[in-house]
């Protein structure tokens, strides 16, 4: 049966394997952009990297509101819709903290360190997300 998720387990649901979030960013000319992303949560808040210079990252630091969706496409599908406001940093330690922490979570522990690396780097964004509403669905099929 249809059931809302209760807050731990729409956690538990973001925090499990690899699932992407489909996050939606403000345009300047207030359209929507959407693109996936490596996330992880972080108490009460969901952190990112991406790049200063990508569409989400311009979009981001000019506008911090975000809609970041996860869901489950297997029967009985379950979803995640996330709303919160973003606020960047270029902090290069705290950068390659959580690319190598993110990179664990979706290449495996062996590899972190090479991700971190690579995408905790100048022109990257650590990207944290306070969450003010979800909207969190399970067994919508059963």
């Amino acid at each position: 049966m249809v059931h809302k998720m209760t807050k731990d387990e729409w956690r538990t649901f973001l925090s499990e394997g690899t699932r992407t979030g489909k996050l939606s960013t403000v345009r300047a000319d207030g359209s929507p952009h959407i693109a996936p992303v490596s996330f992880l949560m972080d108490g009460d808040e969901l952190v990112f990297n991406t790049g200063k210079k990508s569409v989400k990252g311009r979009n981001l630091v000019r506008d911090g509101r975000v809609a970041l969706c996860v869901d489950d496409e297997r029967p009985p599908f379950s979803f995640v819709v996330v709303h919160g406001t973003a606020e960047v940093s270029e902090d290069l330690a705290d950068l390659r903290y959580w690319a190598t922490r993110i990179a664990a979570r979706y290449v495996g522990e062996e590899r972190a360190e090479e991700f971190g690396a690579r995408n905790g780097v100048p022109g990257e964004l650590v990207v944290r997300v306070r969450i003010d509403k979800v909207i969190a669905m399970a067994d919508l099929t059963s």
